[in-house]
């Protein structure tokens, strides 16, 4: 139980900003294992994202809300899988060779296309919620998060990590996902579904797992697998699929 408990921790220390005591580390053994939390971290950076846009929607408009709803899960994270997308961005943007992509994912600096995809990313987000019926936002926010890190999930246990370690920007969190793994990903990715209380909006998983597929073909086509921006790149475009697609739902449910 101990042992679990501090590759739980040592999810949340890798991919938020959340406290962690200080006995948890980045120990490359619990960091491999760490991947069957990944929705589970979605749920918690979710949750927080949530309980802000429920608290501040009595005293700001709904918009309003939902910005500050927004910087809370971005400001928890640390903007790590916005980073990750936005590097994808420029990689695939300004690169035409696998080294010359890995190249410009690897350097620290934003380009056109990284700006540009963010702010776009960012302002459907933020219309795609607004469309969302309001009683509704918050589990829609705590799904959106949790599904799209379980599908972010599946693209590492389909695609192989291309990157070196050495080479990386960071060590990456899971090279190899074992069956197990990811079911455990996919209680916790699909389990806020449920609380929709309409069985229709189970459909959104499907054009969420195209998203993933799409990417996954370019990223086996010009890399031969995936990094862990890629990862973040899926997790943000099947968060936005998933609001898109709770709107486009919505006339049917």
């Amino acid at each position: 139980m101990k042992k679990e408990l501090q590759i739980f921790l040592t999810a949340i220390m890798f991919f938020t900003r959340i406290p962690c005591p200080k006995w948890v580390d980045h120990n490359p053994e619990y960091l491999s294992k760490s991947a069957k939390y990944f929705s589970l971290i979605g749920i918690i950076v979710g949750s927080i994202g949530a309980l802000v846009f429920y608290g501040f929607s009595f005293i700001f408009s709904t918009e309003i809300a939902l910005l500050l709803s927004m910087i809370a899960t971005i400001y928890t994270t640390g903007a790590f899988h916005e980073d990750g997308f936005a590097d994808v961005c420029d990689g695939f943007g300004g690169g035409w060779t696998k080294e010359k992509i890995l190249l410009i994912m690897k350097d620290s600096r934003l380009g056109t296309y990284g700006v540009s995809g963010l702010i776009l990313i960012l302002a459907i987000k933020f219309s795609a919620l607004r469309e969302v019926p309001l009683y509704f936002i918050p589990i829609t926010i705590i799904a959106g998060h949790s599904l799209s890190r379980f599908i972010a999930t599946t693209l590492i246990y389909t695609h192989p990590y291309v990157r070196d370690t050495d080479d990386s920007k960071a060590k990456p969190a899971a090279k190899n996902i074992t069956i197990n793994m990811l079911l455990v990903s996919a209680v916790f990715g699909i389990a806020p579904l449920l609380f929709f209380n309409k069985p229709l909006i189970f459909i959104a998983i499907i054009p969420c797992y195209l998203a993933k597929a799409y990417l996954g073909i370019k990223f086996k086509k010009w890399l031969g697998g995936q990094t862990g921006d890629c990862a973040g790149a899926v997790q943000q475009l099947c968060e936005v699929v998933f609001y898109l697609s709770v709107i486009a739902l919505w006339k049917f449910i």
